[in-house]
């Protein structure tokens, strides 16, 4: 008999399961991929940079699982609001949930209310749909504050021209935006020191790339000390950062047009805003790390810097789910190796989780690979035997019934066709579609 499984979102995590499901040996597996959006590939479409077309050559892998005969894409679905979880249950043998993680976290400072969030500014460089075109670019110097890829990202968009993307997938407003900014200077602050920068080493080097964009390492609070240098003993990749920093550290400026500053052990704690609202300085404390740790303390030290945006760039964390139970303080749906846990510990039949839903928003694309093998593991062993007579007909009829604008795999390429039109007629390898209206209609031919 064939097993029914609904999968819960249409990122890398959803679809890497989706592959695994379809794999294995001794299974019968039927899989929908239910997104709320109409287009696939979650983060890897909306969260990654437009000017980082590498890193999205993983779609070309995740668009081969989608177009397997065993996998249903249905896009413009939106769990909570078109479909419940004990509807899901009444159509399939089991239910993955792998919603990701949208949100950004809080600093918890004074001020805060007047910062960005990175994934708000993300969306709106990466066209998602539901957020607004418009983007306020009027300052000229800004802070980001983190030390991660998202951080690199937010600050060398910030910091390159307009033009500059306009080689990439941007559409028309994305550009105008990034063409009418007024910033020289971003300002990248981390709470700790160089040894421990979150930053990959490709994404690091690629930061001095620009022809229009200076890195300028500042020296205070560019400090190693013993602790720092057995955690880079220990992790190849930071030996690799802290290289590519030390080179930059006291380099004569070159006089290029636009800057991107980057300080280390510098703590922020508060976010100053005049009575508009605007903001007008962020006060930051130095910091030093006492133990083995990696762990900061304040020194006391108060620095006021000249910036009038802030963006948060500290990390992502999860959403609660209608229905389903949440673990707040984590940001996760409390789980066993991918298997949904009630509110007493023990677990919900037929019910599990992947991805950053389920362990938090930690790691690289490919880590979803291992963390989708091990929930699909327990989803065989756990539901094979209890798979009963369910029909695909009977999930198409529900969402007909409820007037659900359902965009299958068929529409999604013709989307995709039209998106790469579009960019064939600019010298482009796409322009991205920026509104829902838009989405759909194009998949409807």
């Amino acid at each position: 008999m064939t097993l029914r499984v609904a999968i819960v979102g249409g990122g890398p995590a959803g679809i890497y399961a989706a592959d695994i499901l379809t794999k294995a040996d001794d299974a019968d597996v039927s899989v929908d991929i239910l997104e709320r959006l109409p287009a696939p590939f979650g983060l890897v479409r909306y969260g990654v940079a437009p000017d980082h077309p590498r890193i999205k050559e993983i779609i070309k892998a995740l668009q081969r699982v989608i177009a397997k005969p065993q996998v249903r894409f249905l896009g413009n679905v939106e769990y909570g609001v078109d479909v419940k979880l004990e509807d899901l249950r009444e159509f399939y043998d089991a239910v993955v949930v792998a919603t990701g993680a949208m949100a950004d976290r809080d600093l918890g400072i004074p001020g805060e209310e007047h910062s960005y969030g990175a994934a708000d500014f993300v969306s709106w460089y990466d066209a998602h749909p539901d957020v607004p075109q418009s983007w306020p670019l009027d300052a000229t110097s800004v802070a980001v504050l983190g030390v991660g890829n998202v951080a690199l990202d937010v600050a060398r968009v910030l910091a390159k021209t307009g033009d500059e993307m306009l080689v990439t997938d941007i559409p028309a407003h994305v550009h105008a935006g990034l063409a009418a900014k007024t910033i020289t200077d971003v300002h990248v602050f981390a709470r700790r020191g160089p040894a421990y920068a979150k930053f990959s080493p490709l994404e690091l080097r690629e930061l001095n790339h620009s022809p229009n964009v200076e890195v300028i390492v500042h020296p205070e609070g560019f400090d190693v000390d013993e602790h720092g240098m057995a955690h880079i003993a220990e992790h190849k990749s930071q030996k690799m950062v802290l290289n590519t920093l030390t080179s930059w550290v006291g380099a004569d400026p070159v006089g290029k047009p636009h800057r991107i500053h980057l300080h280390f052990a510098e703590a922020p704690v508060e976010i100053v805003a005049d009575a508009d609202g605007k903001v007008t300085t962020l006060r930051t404390e130095r910091t030093h790390s006492p133990n083995a740790d990696g762990r900061v303390e304040g020194t006391g030290e108060v620095t006021d810097w000249d910036v009038q945006q802030v963006y948060r760039a500290i990390g992502y964390r999860s959403s609660a789910l209608p229905g389903l139970p949440f673990d707040e303080r984590a940001a996760v749906i409390p789980n066993d190796g991918g298997r949904v846990l009630d509110l007493d510990g023990t677990p919900i039949p037929g019910t599990y989780v992947t991805g950053w839903i389920k362990r938090g928003p930690v790691g690289l694309i490919g880590h979803t690979k291992s963390d989708a093998a091990e929930t699909v593991g327990h989803l065989l062993a756990e539901t094979q035997q209890t798979a009963t007579a369910r029909r695909t007909e009977d999930v198409d009829a529900y969402f007909a019934e409820r007037d659900v604008d359902v965009v299958t795999h068929t529409s999604w390429e013709r989307l995709d066709a039209h998106e790469v039109a579009l960019g064939e007629a600019e010298g482009r390898a796409r322009v991205k579609v920026a509104t829902r209206e838009e989405m759909l209609a194009a998949g409807r031919g």
